[in-house]
C-alpha cells in the first residue's frame, strides 16, 4: 500500500511594484546663517592672504582669538540668553565693574588674586541671577531689566573711582604675558585658552544637557515648553545667571588684557556681543542657533579689524561700517529662514 504525499501549494509570488524612491536629504535652512558665516570668514581669510603679505600666518589667526577672548566669553553667555528669546544689555557694564573691583581690592587693599577672582565671579553670577529673578518672577521685559542693570553696574564703577586704576600685581602681569607655543613661533595666551574652554563647555551644555534643550524649547515656544512640563522658570533664571558669570569671567580676562580697572572699559561691548551672536547664526527670536556659530561671529569681527589694520589706509571706523552692513545681511537671512518656516516667524 503506497502512501500519498501531499505538497503544500507554493506561495504566489508578490506582484512587482514600483521601485522605492531614493531618500533625498533636504538642506535645512536653519543652517543657512551658520554656513554663510563660516563661508564668509574663509573668504575674508583667503582675500587677506592674497592681498596682504604676512597675513596668512598662524600667529595672525591666533591673534584673532587672543585679542577678542573677552568678547568670545561674553558672547557665549549672550548666545544662551538670545536662544531663550531674551536679551542682556548689562554685560559690558559688568565687565567694567569686575575690572574696577579687582583693581581696587588688589592694588588699594592688598587682597590676594586667589580671593579676588572667585569673589568677582560670584558677584557677576549673583548680579545675573537677580536680573533673572526680576524677569521671571515679575514678568518684566528683559530689555528694561538689563538696561537698568547696565546703568547700575556702570554707576557702581564710579563709586569706586572715577579714574583708571593700574594693576601692578605680579600674578596679573605673569598671566598677561604668558604664552603657550603652538606651531613654530606662534603662541596662544592664557585668556584665549580660557575662551576656547568656555566655548567647548558651552557646546556640551547646549546640546547634551537638559538645561540646553530646555533653553532651545523656551526660545522656540515658551507656552509649549510649559505644557511639556519643562522647568521654564528655573531655566530663565539660569540663563541670566550664566550670562552674569560669563560677563564676570570676561571681566577677569579683560583685566589680564588691560592690566587696569576703569569705569569706561567695555563701553558698547554688549552691542558687539549681540552682533557676534547674530552674525554667528543665532535667531533674535530665539530657539535656533549654535555656540560654534558665535565663535565664528567673534572671529569675523576680529578678521575685519585685522584686514583694516593690514590695509593701513582705512579708518578704524570702517570696522563699524562693515559690521553694520553684515548685520543687515544676516537679518535678511533670518527673515528668509522665518519665511520658509512660518512657525519660527
Amino acid at each position: 500500500m503506497s502512501a500519498v504525499v501531499s505538497h503544500p501549494p507554493e506561495a504566489a509570488a508578490p506582484a512587482p511594484g514600483p521601485a522605492p524612491k531614493p531618500v533625498r536629504t533636504r538642506w535645512n535652512p536653519k543652517y543657512l546663517p551658520l554656513a554663510a558665516t563660516i563661508s564668509l570668514f574663509m573668504l575674508m581669510a583667503t582675500l587677506g592672504s592674497v592681498f596682504y603679505e604676512g597675513f596668512f600666518s598662524p600667529q595672525v589667526f591666533l591673534n584673532l582669538l587672543i585679542d577678542n577672548a573677552f568678547l568670545c566669553i561674553v558672547a557665549v553667555g549672550m548666545t544662551f540668553v538670545i536662544l531663550s528669546g531674551g536679551i542682556d544689555l548689562s554685560v559690558g557694564s559688568v565687565i567694567a565693574l569686575t575690572t574696577m573691583v579687582s583693581a581696587s581690592l588688589v592694588e588699594k587693599h592688598g587682597w590676594s588674586p586667589a580671593v579676588v577672582i572667585p569673589l568677582v565671579l560670584a558677584m557677576g553670577t549673583l548680579f545675573g541671577a537677580c536680573m533673572g529673578v526680576l524677569i521671571e518672577r515679575f514678568r518684566l521685559q528683559p530689555f528694561i531689566v538689563t538696561l537698568a542693570g547696565m546703568f547700575l553696574a556702570r554707576g557702581l564703577c564710579y563709586l569706586i573711582s572715577i579714574d583708571s586704576i593700574s594693576i601692578s600685581n605680579a600674578f596679573y602681569s605673569e598671566v598677561s604675558q604668558w604664552r603657550m607655543p603652538v606651531w613654530g613661533e606662534a603662541s596662544i595666551s592664557a585668556s584665549a585658552l580660557i575662551a576656547l574652554a568656555v566655548v567647548a563647555l558651552a557646546v556640551f551644555v547646549a546640546h547634551y544637557t537638559s538645561f540646553g534643550r530646555t533653553v532651545y524649547a523656551i526660545g522656540g515656544n515658551e507656552q509649549s515648553a510649559l505644557l511639556m512640563g519643562l522647568p521654564v522658570r528655573a531655566t530663565v533664571i539660569g540663563v541670566y545667571t550664566l550670562s552674569g558669570f560669563c560677563s564676570a569671567l570676561a571681566g577677569v580676562v579683560f583685566t589680564f588684557y588691560m592690566l587696569s580697572g576703569y569705569g569706561l572699559h567695555a563701553v558698547g561691548l554688549e552691542l558687539d556681543a549681540i552682533a557676534a551672536v547674530v552674525i554667528g547664526g543665532t535667531l533674535l527670536s530665539g530657539g535656533v542657533g549654535y555656540v560654534v556659530g558665535t565663535l565664528f561671529g567673534v572671529l569675523m569681527l576680529g578678521i575685519i579689524q585685522t584686514l583694516i589694520s593690514f590695509d593701513g589706509t582705512l579708518s578704524s571706523w570702517w570696522t563699524r561700517i562693515v559690521v553694520g552692513a553684515l548685520l543687515f545681511v544676516f537679518c535678511l537671512l533670518q527673515r528668509l529662514f522665518a519665511a520658509r518656516n512660518p512657525e519660527r516667524g
